[in-house]
């Protein structure tokens, strides 16, 4: 009985952590299309790019974690999708690219997929 009452805590936890991620890409997918609409506003922009920096900083660590139970491919396509993302919003805050919906849409499809 013990071990099912730690089973069922285990899967709430994961299931709670997956719904902390949809709704942390989700806001930052909700920042990037307001600074994407308003360009002129360089703290929507910033305020965006912050946060997605963050985010997606978090995420690679989390995934770069032994103990993480995806597998492998899975893992390493993660982190290729989050090194993009990194690059480009970063390019989005200086300034040199403005590829909000690149930045957008894949942060959809892997929220789609958690």
């Amino acid at each position: 009985m013990y071990q099912l009452q730690y089973a069922d805590i285990q899967e709430d936890a994961v299931v709670d952590a997956r719904t902390r991620e949809r709704q942390l890409l989700n806001r930052s997918i909700d920042l990037m299309e307001k600074a994407r609409d308003d360009s002129s506003n360089p703290m929507g922009i910033i305020e965006a790019t912050h946060f997605t920096r963050r985010l997606w900083t978090a995420l690679l660590e989390d995934l770069a974690q032994p103990d993480n139970q995806l597998s492998d491919e899975i893992r390493a396509g993660l982190i290729s999708v989050g090194i993009w993302i990194l690059k480009e919003n970063e390019k989005i805050r200086q300034r040199e690219s403005d590829d909000f919906d690149g930045v957008i849409e894949i942060t959809q499809t892997i929220m789609e997929g958690i």
